[in-house]
């Protein structure tokens, strides 16, 4: 049995509670650990330096320098900031929080959806201004043809949920996989210029990255279907956000949703803001806001420190070349 010596730094709001079983899961292993929280407000580059094992999104800036540390995990699902050559020390592993995201960002991209599809966004104007004005007519979401951008943990998560509410669902992925029963249809993006001029919704759960950016350019949000509706709770950079303006604004869309934009924060003077079709949300759809999101990314956590305490497979790896979990 080894006895080595690891510094082990948690960067996230843990409990008390918390604390006692991430340490009773590294006490069962072969390392004997040193345990340090942290809030990254108080997080300084030297503490980053000294750790073994980090758990929690730290700038990428103060991973420079960090030669001890031997793997990196995530409490987000993207892991783009992270992959880039020079960011992470050669030889350490990456795990993110796949599968943690999946309940909280899909029901809020349902949300999206009937605030889109009933103009609940605009009736919401109406009110703030005392006006009592019906907005026009509307669709529903039975029967629609719902395009799914994405179809991982939160992608597919959405899928079921527009499957359960009546919707013909297509998802669209990096590789072809078994289909699950919740999609009717599976492509590739290979094939997406033939599938944006059937869609009624498009749903974008894409990761950053140069294969994502500015994916829906002017010529691609052309070709969705006049009068349809786009989510975005991906990455703001999947769409080139002048493009977007353009097509809201002569009104080929019937509206957007964004939870996520180019660039974040968006500035207070973005012409964005004012379109009376779009709707944005700042980036809120994950985070820690609904508990049970934490509560499974702390398992997560927990599942992996066990594991590379012991010497078994974690969960999660990421893969340096896509981006994307092995």
């Amino acid at each position: 049995m080894e006895h080595t010596s690891k510094e082990i730094l948690i960067v996230m709001p843990v409990t008390e509670e918390q604390k006692r079983e991430l340490e009773a899961r590294a006490a069962s292993g072969r390392y004997s650990c040193c345990f340090r929280y942290m809030s990254k407000a108080e997080l300084k580059k030297e503490d980053v330096e000294r750790a073994n094992v980090i758990a929690g999104n730290v700038p990428p800036a103060m991973l420079a320098g960090a030669e001890k540390l031997e793997w990196l995990q995530l409490n987000s699902a993207g892991a783009d900031q992270y992959t880039a050559p020079g960011i992470l020390p050669e030889g350490t592993v990456l795990t993110n929080a796949t599968g943690a995201y999946g309940l909280s960002v899909s029901e809020h991209m349902v949300a999206m959806t009937f605030d889109l599809i009933r103009r609940f966004n605009q009736y919401h104007r109406n009110q703030a201004a005392h006006e009592w004005k019906a907005m026009g007519n509307i669709i529903s979401v039975e029967g629609s043809v719902v395009l799914i951008l994405g179809t991982g943990d939160i992608g597919g998560d959405f899928a079921r949920k527009m499957k359960a509410l009546g919707a013909y669902t297509i998802g669209v992925r990096r590789t072809n996989k078994e289909k699950p029963d919740y999609l009717d249809e599976q492509h590739t993006l290979a094939e997406l210029d033939s599938l944006l001029p059937r869609a009624d919704i498009t749903a974008m759960i894409l990761p950053g990255g140069d294969a994502t950016n500015h994916l829906m350019d002017e010529r691609r949000l052309r070709l969705m279907k006049p009068g349809s509706y786009l989510i975005n709770a991906g990455r703001g950079s999947a769409i080139d956000p002048k493009a977007l303006y353009t097509v809201l604004k002569e009104g080929h869309l019937g509206g957007c949703g964004l939870d996520v934009t180019e660039p974040e924060p968006l500035p207070a003077d973005d012409p964005l803001w004012d379109l009376g079709n779009l709707f944005i949300t700042p980036h809120v759809a994950g985070n820690f806001f609904l508990n049970e999101t934490f509560l499974r990314i702390m398992r997560i956590v927990g599942d992996n420190l066990e594991a590379w305490c012991n010497g078994r497979e974690m969960k999660n790896v990421v893969d340096f070349e896509t981006g994307y979990r092995k």
